[in-house]
């Protein structure tokens, strides 16, 4: 059977067969010694047996997506204002009472719903050293009553790459999906991306824009009309309507403002109406990409077993010696990268030479405007002008930091882009040259978004405040009119200062992600070059220890291999049938 009939053959299975052909897959799976794929089969069998789709919650980092999903389901189960890094998703299902668990280590662990957070945020669980895969936490809400889950994704964009590509390669389990966004800005490149591969695998897509309050009615307005655009040009259809909403203020007063009931009741429509058909597609979607890794490994092994000894030694040697001179090459486009890396230098410290350019005046000006505006004892005013000066410095700096992290953001991507078109088109030279590296990655397939955290934290100069003694006698005996006046140059100084000081943070803050993100786009490269010869240095290790026990065993592994692929195609027919 071709390649192209096989996959005919699996995907008129994936549209007829019962759910009872995953664990009939996941058997064979266990056969060929490949538990992954088992595993994937028995709990894709398990979800759908018990009626259970996924509606995801997808979005830029920063967008409200675990807010939205607390105040859907009515309980804060979801840690908010945490960076959500680990590898894991979080599922919220249907259950009599509130309770988690983690799926870590191959087996569930329960924990209190208060805990969940130590398992899901940077804080407490540091590159996921506990090794979290998913997080499950039950509700008792009537909107997942009947089957809906629920998930919260990690956030694309300004995150590690490990959330990136968790939330990416969620997307063939994505039944139907919520697609969270702001107002400002209303929609990125990497949201769009996601979008459009997210809508290539599910039709349903529900479109929130979220945090209505914090924008006018004409900044909604225009925000919604630029996202309606945007989506209709890349998915081809116009997308259906906009859900303006404000899932903080629903979750924590209760009001059902804007579009929320609306939101709610579409939840609802999709559950009664399409939720059968939601399953059905997955079951059929998930046995199609099974059945492929399934007959692919397979291929795998068949092909080393048949292939001579020394034919696959020498096709190793040549990939390897072709992946050493892919690795070369990104060490000379590296300078490339260097050079892009000062520029971001630059182009960074102009903005904050362009912002305390501007925020110094504003801030000197309010300063002095409310420090004479305070009223009480020397000791108190002095006290409040300090503490007045900081928060009017660190407001301005909050600002900054949401303004400059999109284009700072936007521009990184710029840069890794000119990156990644010169490594695509060394890729495909290479590829072209040597048929084995047909499959090799190109460069533009991978995130090119921030892969780290801000990590950016504001110092308050606090050595700074201290009350010295020949301060306090200053305070004591010199007039009122010039106390007030030297009150109001410290507390200027203090603003400008923290002005200065928060500022370069945020700058140094920026450069420490594009260093780290730099690093870690350029590793996954190299991975994905490694691994091509490494999966053909393990298949052939395994063809060689078969040869060694003779011919007999080479013979009868192919059978086992052959009988194999033929069940897993015969499984596919049977349900086509």
């Amino acid at each position: 059977m071709s390649g192209e009939q096989q996959r005919d053959s699996i995907e008129r299975a994936a549209t007829l067969a019962p759910f009872d052909r995953l664990n009939q897959l996941a058997e064979l799976a266990r056969q060929a010694d490949l538990p992954e794929i088992a595993a994937d089969a028995a709990r894709l069998s398990q979800r759908l047996a018990e009626g259970r789709f996924y509606i995801a919650c997808v979005g830029q980092f920063k967008r409200g997506k675990s807010t939205l999903v607390n105040a859907l389901v009515g309980y804060a189960v979801l840690p908010m204002g945490v960076l959500p890094v680990t590898t894991a998703v979080t599922v919220v299902r249907f259950g009599p009472a509130l309770k988690a668990r983690v799926w870590q280590q191959g087996r569930w662990l329960d924990i209190p719903v208060t805990q969940v957070a130590a398992f899901v945020s940077e804080e407490h669980n540091p590159g996921n050293e506990k090794g979290v895969e998913v997080v499950e936490i039950f509700v008792p809400h009537p909107l997942l009553s009947s089957g809906m889950c629920l998930v919260d994704t990690p956030g694309i964009g300004s995150v590690i790459a490990a959330n990136t590509k968790t939330t990416k390669s969620f997307v063939p389990h994505i039944d139907a999906a919520i697609v969270v966004l702001g107002a400002d800005p209303p929609i990125t490149g990497e949201e769009l991306d996601l979008v459009e591969e997210v809508a290539q695998e599910v039709p349903e897509l529900i479109v929130v824009l979220n945090k209505a309050d914090r924008a006018t009615k004409e900044e909604r307005s225009q925000a919604a009309s630029f996202t309606r655009k945007l989506l209709a040009q890349r998915l081809g259809r116009v997308p259906g309507r906009i859900y303006e909403v404000s899932a903080l203020e629903r979750l924590t007063a209760g009001k059902a403002g804007w579009d929320w009931n609306a939101l709610e009741q579409a939840l609802e429509t999709l559950a009664t109406k399409a939720g059968a058909q939601l399953v059905v597609r997955a079951e059929s979607r998930g046995f199609l990409l099974l059945a492929q890794r399934l007959l692919h490994e397979i291929e795998e092994e068949c092909n080393a077993l048949e292939r001579p000894l020394a034919a696959s030694a020498e096709r190793i040697r040549a990939l390897r010696s072709c992946v050493a001179t892919a690795e070369q090459a990104l060490n000379d486009l590296g300078y490339l990268l260097t050079a892009e890396q000062e520029q971001l230098h630059r182009a960074f410290r102009r903005e904050v030479e362009n912002f305390l350019g501007a925020a110094l005046p504003r801030v000197r000006a309010e300063v002095a405007r409310q420090v004479r505006q305070l009223q009480g004892r020397r000791s108190s005013v002095r006290e409040r002008a300090l503490r007045l000066a900081q928060g009017l410095a660190l407001q301005q700096v909050d600002q900054w930091l949401v303004d400059v992290t999109p284009a700072a953001e936007a521009l990184y991507r710029s840069a890794m882009e000119r990156f990644a078109t010169l490594v695509s088109e060394f890729l495909e030279r290479l590829a072209r040259s040597q048929s084995e590296l047909s499959g090799l990655p190109r460069a533009a397939s991978f995130d090119l978004a921030f892969r780290s955290p801000s990590r950016v934290y504001y110092t308050s100069l606090m050595h700074l405040t201290g009350r010295s003694p020949w301060r306090w006698l200053l305070d004591a005996i010199v007039p009122p009119r010039l106390a007030r006046r030297r009150i109001e140059e410290e507390a200027t100084r203090r603003a400008e200062r923290l002005l200065t000081a928060n500022a370069n943070r945020v700058a140094n803050d920026l450069e420490e992600r594009v260093r780290e993100s730099r690093q870690s786009l350029e590793s996954e490269v190299r991975h994905e070059l490694r691994e091509i010869y490494q999966a053909a240095e393990r298949a052939l290790e395994r063809a060689r220890a078969k040869r060694e026990a003779g011919q007999a065993a080479v013979e009868a592994e192919l059978q086992r291999w052959r009988k194999l692929a033929s069940e897993v195609r015969a499984l596919a027919e049977e349900s086509a049938a």
